[in-house]
């Protein structure tokens, strides 16, 4: 069982990690000035729609990789 666990983990934080770093910023900055033409031209709702799923991907990878680590640490004081 304790086996299943950290694989678990090792793949939430991996999947945490990626989902995380492929999300867009919430100011863009000047590169997002530069680019906004070409964003209203080809509309925003793609990048919305990209963040939105990442970040549902990021809260459940958040959740599986609390409930691994609790698992663990109570796993290992019995």
């Amino acid at each position: 069982m304790e086996m299943i666990a950290t694989i678990l983990l090792i793949i939430s934080s991996l999947v945490l990690i990626a989902s995380i770093l492929l999300q867009s910023g919430k100011s863009a900055g000047l590169s997002g000035s530069i680019g906004g033409g070409a964003e209203q031209l080809w509309g925003k709702n793609k990048a919305r729609d990209y963040d939105a799923k990442f970040d549902k991907l990021t809260k459940i990878a958040a959740v599986v990789f609390i409930a691994s680590s609790v698992f663990m640490s109570v796993a290992q004081k019995f």
